[in-house]
């Protein structure tokens, strides 16, 4: 999507943000706008539907939520999802683009009773901005000092009673202070590929794409339990089904298309793969320092902490200790006995 900073959003987008392109407005249409076609996140859901119901009949504003988990799992989705459910408008922003105190308060005078508004990447935000909110989620206030020294003045400016909504990737980094506050704290985890499958058919369906249940389940097989790779993969497989196999996705047209898009069995992509292949390499099989690894594949540090890993944890391919990172017995079998002897891997290596 083009730079975003912030928009409202009931039923319709209203100005003060870029134009999204057309991939943008098709990806938006895929999101699911209640929890009826919802699909995943069992114990989330269950949880946020009381919580709304119980807000409903007192007719108050929600409580704060915090959602935590890697990319693409549906955090955004269920802010857009909650809004729909409360009748209420949504407030788009991020942390980093919150620069200073003036953004936050422009936006939180601007919510009315029962808006909510939803900070992505919130362990992203300035110290100065953060702290705003603290009065702001706690007695829904906002402090401003006026003038400089002796003659300063504190004057507190009344909001209305709106619900926050945070996304993160990183929870460990969020403040203590600012963690607190959040009345709901729910952890989003990977998705199963029955889970996936259900998604892909859904989706499927609103791009008038055909599928076999054989292609679906490959697909789902390569989507790293992620609905946003899935909703990704579908449109570069249909792509291929277009040209090459009359429209319709198979198992056999899923293998060849994620061929080309570099994309393995386990849905692994290049640099995933460079990752382990710098581990069991150059570093025979760890135990090594993730600035190590980055410095080696010329990558951002937290590309591979928040991207890569939490998925090759997942599938038991490494594991992060003291020492560093360290490759297991399934990242081996991976590759393979050529990969093995190949590189001189003594059995010593293999856990």
């Amino acid at each position: 999507m083009k730079t975003l900073k912030h928009f409202s959003l009931n039923q319709n987008i209203t100005t003060n943000t870029s134009i999204p392109s057309d991939t943008d407005t098709e990806i938006l249409s895929l999101r699911p706008a209640n929890f009826r076609d919802y699909v995943g996140q069992p114990d989330t859901i269950k949880s946020l539907k009381i919580a709304i119901d119980a807000a409903k009949k007192r007719k108050e504003a929600l409580e704060h939520i915090i959602f935590h988990g890697p990319p693409g799992l549906g955090k955004t989705t269920l802010a857009y999802i909650i809004a729909n459910e409360m009748s209420a408008n949504i407030t788009i922003t991020s942390g980093p683009a919150l620069e200073k105190g003036g953004d936050l308060l422009g936006i939180l005078t601007h919510l009315k009773e029962g808006d909510i508004l939803f900070i992505d990447e919130i362990h992203r935000t300035p110290k100065i901005v953060e702290e705003l909110l603290y009065p702001a989620m706690e007695d829904f206030a906002v402090d401003f000092v006026f003038d400089k020294g002796i003659h300063a003045k504190s004057h507190r400016f009344r909001l209305k009673n709106f619900s926050l909504i945070g996304a993160t990737t990183r929870v460990g980094l969020l403040s203590a202070p600012l963690r607190d506050r959040f009345g709901i704290f729910r952890t989003l985890d990977f998705y199963t590929d029955e889970e996936l499958i259900k998604i892909i058919f859904r989706s499927a369906s609103l791009l008038n794409i055909k599928i076999t249940k054989e292609g679906a389940k490959e697909l789902a097989k390569r989507s790293r339990g992620t609905p946003r790779i899935v909703n990704r993969l579908i449109k570069r497989v249909r792509d291929y089904a277009q040209v090459k196999s009359e429209g319709k996705i198979t198992a056999d047209t899923v293998n060849k298309a994620l061929k080309m898009e570099g994309i393995d069995s386990k849905g692994l992509t290049n640099l995933d793969i460079n990752y382990l292949n710098t581990i069991l390499q150059f570093y025979n099989g760890g135990p090594v320092g993730i600035e190590a690894i980055a410095a080696t594949l010329q990558e951002e540090t937290d590309t591979l902490v928040d991207v890569i890993e939490p998925y090759l944890l997942k599938l038991g391919f490494i594991i992060r200790t003291s020492s560093g990172r360290k490759a297991l017995s399934k990242a081996y079998k991976h590759f393979g006995k050529a990969f093995e002897a190949e590189k001189g891997l003594k059995q010593k290596h293999i856990f």
